[in-house]
C-alpha cells in the first residue's frame, strides 16, 4: 500500500521549484549579511576595531558562518517558510519567521560552546533581530508590491466616474473581507467610501482606509454626503427584527442594496463579491422563520416511500428537495407539466446521485392512470400539491378549477385510500375561507373532501392552509420585478389590498410538519403574523431596486380582479383553534357536515362541470353557503 503524503509535503510539492530556489537562495544572501552585520554592529561599525583588537571574535566569526547559515535555511525549512502562498502573507507567516528565527538563534548560541568558537554575548540576539527583519522584509515586500500593482491595474481599468460608490454596513469580518475583494480586485468598478456599524466605539476609525461615520441612524445622511450608489450589508449574524429595521432606514436612501445570504458563508470562509444577493423583499417581513422539528419530519420520511403530485410547481418542487434531503426510500414525482418537472429531477439528480427517484408525467384528473400508480409503486406518504391557482384565470374558467382541483383531489385521495397509503396531505390556501372566488371555493371542497375520505379507510388526511408564497409562480413579486426592469409602471389593484405572507421553505416546512402531526381530519394552519398591504411590498421592492417610487418607477392602482377580496382569513368563525406542539403551527378544527348530502352535490358539481355547465356557481356555493360572488 502507498504511504500517504504528509500535508506538508504535499504542499511543499505544490511551490513551484524555481521559487524554492530563489527563496533558498535569499535566505543564504541575507542570512550571511545578517551573521557578518550582527558582528560589525557590535563593534560600532568599526572595522578595525574588530580586526586588530579582537582577531579571536573575527577568527571564530570565519568559522561559525559555515554553522549559522545552513543551520538558518534548515529551521526555516523545518518552519515552514518555504511551503507558504507569500503573496497572501498574513500574521501566521510573520509567528512563522519569528520562531524559525529564534530557533536558529537560540541553537546556535548553545553551538558555540560545543566547538569553543566564541562570540560577543550580544551576537545571537543581533542576529535575531536582524535576521528577522531582513526575512520579514524580503518575504513582506513581495505581497506589498502586489498590493500596489493590484491597485495600480485597477486603476487603470476603471475609469474614475464609471465606479459605483458604496457603503458597507458592518464593520466586522464580513465588512472586511468585503472591502479587501474592493481594494484588491481590478474586475470591480466599486469603491468603498463609508462604513457604517451600530458598535459607537468604532466611530471615527477607520478600516483598510476607510472611514466608520456613524450607527444605521446616520445612514440617509452619510449616503447623501458621500453619493453612495449602493449599500451592502455585511451582518450576516443579524436576527431577522435587526435586519429589517436597517433594511428600513436603508432603502430610504434610493440606493441598490445587497446582502450576505447568510452566516455559514463567513464560517466557511465563503464571503466575497460574487456571494453578494439582491435584498429580498422576504427581509422586510420582519418575522421569524418557521421552525420546525428536523427529527420529527426525519422519522416521518427516512426510509419510506413518498408521492408528490404537482412536483414540477413552486410548492411541489420545494417539497421534493426537502424530501429528498431526509433520506426517502423512494421519491416520485408526478405532474402533468413535463418542462418544469425535467429540471427539478435533473437538479435532485445532481444533488442526491443516490436517490431512488421516479418522474411520472400523469394527470390526477385521469382515475385510471392514478390507480395505476398507487398500485404499482405503493407510496406511503402523499403531498398533493397538483392545482389550478391563479385567481383570475379561473373566474374566467371555473369548470376546469373544478375538474383540476376538486375532482383531481377527489381521484387522488380515493386511490390513496384504496391502496392503503399512511397519510395524505393536501396544499389549501386562506383563499378556502369565505371564499369570493371560483379557486378558493373548489380548495374549500377540497378540504370537505379529504375530510369525508378520513376514516373511511386506514389513511389519515390532513390539510395545511396557507397564505401567499413569495416567489411562487404567479405570484405578485415575479410580476413586480419584471414591471420593474421593464421601467415601470408597477400595478397595484387597490391601496388598502392586505395579504399574509410566507416564503417558500416556510411553507414546506409547514406541510412537511403537518405531516408528523397528522393524526387523520386536521387542518393546520401558519401563524404567519401581520398581513402587510400590497402597495407597501411594491413600494420596499421599488426602493430595494434602487429606484424613487413615483419619479423613476410608478404606481398604478388597476382595480379589484374578478374574485378577489381587500382581505384574506385564515380560519372562519366557526372552526375552533388547537394548538400543536409547535407554538407557531395551529389545528382549525374542520367544520361538519352531512357526508350523504356532500356525495350528492359532489355528484351533480361533476357532471355539470364535464357538461361545461355556462354557470357552474350557484352549484358551488350550495356546496360551500359560505362562498359570495357577484352576479
Amino acid at each position: 500500500m502507498k504511504k500517504p503524503t504528509s500535508k506538508p509535503e504535499t504542499e511543499f510539492l505544490k511551490i513551484p521549484a524555481v521559487r524554492i530556489v530563489a527563496l533558498v537562495m535569499m535566505d543564504f544572501m541575507t542570512s550571511l549579511f545578517a551573521s557578518f552585520f550582527a558582528l560589525f554592529w557590535r563593534f560600532d561599525f568599526n572595522f578595525s576595531d574588530l580586526t586588530l583588537n579582537y582577531p579571536e571574535f573575527w577568527a571564530n566569526y570565519q568559522k561559525n558562518v559555515f554553522l549559522i547559515i545552513p543551520l538558518t535555511l534548515l529551521c526555516f525549512w523545518i518552519g515552514g517558510l518555504y511551503n507558504s502562498v507569500w503573496r497572501y502573507a498574513s500574521a501566521n507567516e510573520l509567528v512563522k519567521t519569528v520562531g524559525s528565527s529564534a530557533v536558529v538563534s537560540i541553537l546556535f548560541y548553545l553551538s558555540t560552546f560545543l566547538t569553543k568558537w566564541r562570540l560577543p554575548r550580544s551576537y545571537a540576539l543581533s542576529y535575531f533581530v536582524l535576521i528577522t527583519v531582513l526575512t520579514c522584509g524580503v518575504r513582506f515586500s513581495y505581497r506589498f508590491l502586489r498590493v500596489i500593482n493590484a491597485k495600480r491595474m485597477g486603476a487603470m481599468r476603471r475609469e474614475p466616474g464609471e465606479r459605483t460608490n458604496v457603503m458597507v454596513f458592518g464593520a466586522g469580518a464580513a465588512g472586511d473581507i468585503i472591502l479587501k475583494e474592493i481594494e484588491q480586485s481590478r474586475y470591480l468598478n466599486m469603491k468603498a467610501r463609508c462604513l457604517i456599524d451600530d458598535n459607537p466605539g468604532c466611530h471615527g476609525k477607520k478600516m483598510r482606509g476607510v472611514p466608520i461615520v456613524g450607527d444605521r441612524n446616520d445612514i440617509p445622511e452619510a449616503a447623501e454626503q458621500y453619493e453612495i450608489d449602493e449599500i451592502i450589508f455585511a451582518i450576516p449574524s443579524a436576527g431577522v427584527q435587526a435586519r429589517k429595521e436597517i433594511l428600513d432606514i436603508c432603502k430610504e436612501t434610493g440606493c441598490k442594496l445587497r446582502t450576505l445570504p447568510g452566516m455559514y458563508q463567513l464560517i466557511r470562509g465563503d464571503v466575497s463579491v460574487a456571494k453578494l444577493k439582491e435584498v429580498d423583499i422576504e427581509d422586510l417581513l420582519g418575522r421569524e422563520p418557521v421552525k420546525i422539528d428536523t427529527d420529527e419530519v426525519l422519522g416521518l420520511l427516512s426510509g419510506k416511500v413518498v408521492l408528490v403530485t404537482g412536483a414540477g410547481g413552486s410548492i411541489g418542487s420545494e417539497l421534493c428537495r426537502q424530501i429528498a434531503s431526509h433520506q426517502p426510500k423512494q421519491l416520485i414525482m408526478v405532474d402533468i407539466y413535463e418542462n418544469t418537472t425535467y429540471e427539478v429531477q435533473q437538479e435532485l439528480l445532481r444533488k442526491y446521485p443516490a436517490l431512488d427517484l421516479e418522474v411520472l408525467i400523469a394527470s390526477v384528473r385521469n382515475t385510471a392512470r392514478m390507480e395505476s400508480i398507487f398500485k404499482t409503486y405503493k407510496p406511503e406518504i402523499v403531498y398533493h400539491a397538483a392545482a389550478h391557482k391563479h385567481v383570475p384565470l379561473m373566474e374566467e374558467s371555473p369548470n376546469e378549477a373544478i375538474k383540476n382541483n376538486v375532482f383531481g383531489t377527489y381521484k387522488t385521495a380515493q386511490a390513496a385510500m384504496h391502496c392503503g397509503v399512511k397519510r395524505f396531505v393536501l396544499i389549501s390556501t386562506d383563499k378556502a375561507v369565505n371564499p369570493t372566488n371560483v379557486m378558493g371555493a373548489s380548495k374549500r371542497i377540497c378540504e370537505m373532501v379529504i375530510q369525508m375520505l378520513n376514516g373511511a379507510g386506514k389513511t389519515n388526511f390532513v390539510a395545511v392552509r396557507f397564505g401567499n408564497v413569495l416567489g411562487s409562480n404567479g405570484s405578485v413579486i415575479p410580476l413586480f420585478k419584471k414591471q420593474i426592469a421593464e421601467g415601470g409602471p408597477v400595478t397595484v389593484t387597490d391601496p388598502e389590498v392586505v395579504r399574509y405572507f410566507m416564503s417558500i421553505p416556510e411553507a414546506v416546512s409547514l406541510v412537511l410538519q403537518a405531516g408528523a402531526y397528522a393524526a387523520g381530519g386536521e387542518i393546520f394552519v401558519l401563524d404567519m403574523g401581520k398581513p402587510m398591504k400590497i402597495v407597501d411590498l411594491a413600494e420596499n421592492l421599488i426602493k430595494l431596486s434602487g429606484y424613487r417610487v413615483g419619479e423613476d418607477i410608478p404606481i398604478v392602482f388597476t382595480g379589484l380582479r374578478p374574485g378577489e377580496k381587500m382581505y384574506e382569513e385564515l380560519m372562519t368563525n366557526e372552526e375552533n383553534l388547537g394548538a400543536t406542539k409547535n407554538s407557531q403551527i395551529n389545528i382549525a378544527e374542520p367544520i361538519k357536515f352531512d357526508e350523504d348530502v356532500f356525495r350528492e352535490q359532489l355528484d351533480r358539481l361533476e357532471k355539470a362541470a364535464v357538461a361545461e355547465c355556462e354557470d357552474i356557481r350557484p352549484l358551488i356555493k350550495e356546496i360551500v353557503p359560505t362562498y359570495t360572488y357577484s352576479e
